[in-house]
């Protein structure tokens, strides 16, 4: 509850909007609790709720090392604490994201398929949406890490949304084979041979116009794609509501538009689209970004709740243990 730029402001809102849209939902709310009771009470909600003390929380710019190892009493420690011995099915958190990756890390642990977790998430496109990791929890990723994202996206897409065979693309700078980093090649090759829906290279505009369900790529790219997508749709709907400001007729043609300009808005709102999962541990943890607001914040926790009920950290294990099985089936003795 302490995490982001704005800290309660925005986690206590957030929770009263997801148990407002949910009734099957109840939340465990962990940090200062005299600070919590009070911010529940200025938004109105205290039921389904249980507030757990910490006397600690993780600043934003704090080292990830640092947290933790000398904020074992923080709200995120304890929340993933939780999270580890059963007692809540998802944690979500718009704190310091390093730390939480690090702490998450250590406190779950890997899968036994998994050497690192990465960042997924949905990116809107003109026709519903598109999977995308690794969003930012590791800059630089070998081919064999690639391979491995790609596994538990494809896992996470099949799970979440339904879709049998997933369509699977790698990002990269041309279509062509002969591009690419040696280390984007490699993981090209893996994924021939993975037997995955692997359709091949996929550029920067596809994630936007394409049709591939989930992209692949590494935490840099990924990153940087996904601010520049949120950055552009804030830069959109303020440049559209500055030129419908600019005199009385502009003021008539936006009263006449209005239907059209909320549909595009709530298309393309990257708030509804707040709250990225860390694939690869035992138990699911959502990352919320920290500069935003309550609505965005309970989108991650609808998020958190989705992927606990599917059971998505259950398939994505069964499915990395069922493709190892298959490799080690076809692999020559």
């Amino acid at each position: 509850m302490m995490g982001g730029d704005r800290g309660l402001n925005v986690t206590a809102t957030g929770v009263s909007l997801a148990l407002d849209r949910h009734p099957d939902l109840s939340c465990t709310l962990v940090g200062d609790e005299q600070q919590i009771r009070a911010a529940l009470g200025s938004v109105g909600k205290t039921d389904r709720v249980d507030i757990v003390h910490t006397s600690e929380s993780v600043d934003m710019h704090e080292s990830p090392a640092s947290a933790l190892r000398f904020k074992k009493d923080s709200s995120m420690r304890v929340a993933l604490d939780l999270l580890g011995s059963g007692e809540v099915d998802a944690c979500v958190s718009a704190g310091n994201t390093g730390a939480l990756v690090a702490t998450a890390r250590f406190v779950l642990r890997t899968l036994s398929e998994i050497d690192r977790p990465a960042i997924i998430s949905t990116l809107p496109r003109t026709q519903g949406h598109v999977y995308m990791l690794d969003l930012g929890a590791n800059i630089d990723s070998p081919a064999e890490i690639l391979m491995q994202f790609s596994l538990m996206g494809e896992s996470m897409v099949r799970t979440i949304e339904g879709i049998e065979r997933p369509s699977v693309g790698l990002l990269n700078v041309g279509s062509e084979e002969i591009k690419g980093s040696e280390v984007i090649k490699a993981t090209n090759e893996l994924l021939k041979a993975s037997g995955l829906n692997y359709i091949g290279y996929v550029e920067g505009d596809d994630i936007f116009n394409g049709s591939v369900e989930l992209i692949v790529t590494d935490g840099f790219a990924g990153n940087v794609a996904l601010k520049t997508s949120e950055g552009l749709a804030q830069m959109l709907t303020q440049v559209i509501r500055e030129e419908f400001s600019r005199g009385f007729l502009t003021r008539i043609s936006a009263l006449i538009a209005a239907p059209v300009l909320k549909s595009f808005r709530g298309r393309f709102d990257h708030r509804t689209y707040n709250g990225a999962v860390l694939l690869g541990l035992n138990g699911t943890v959502v990352k919320s970004h920290g500069k935003v607001d309550g609505l965005a914040f309970s989108h991650a926790i609808d998020t958190a709740r989705l992927a606990a009920q599917k059971d998505l950290t259950g398939h994505i294990r069964h499915d990395l243990e069922a493709s190892r099985i298959s490799l080690t089936k076809a692999t020559p003795s």
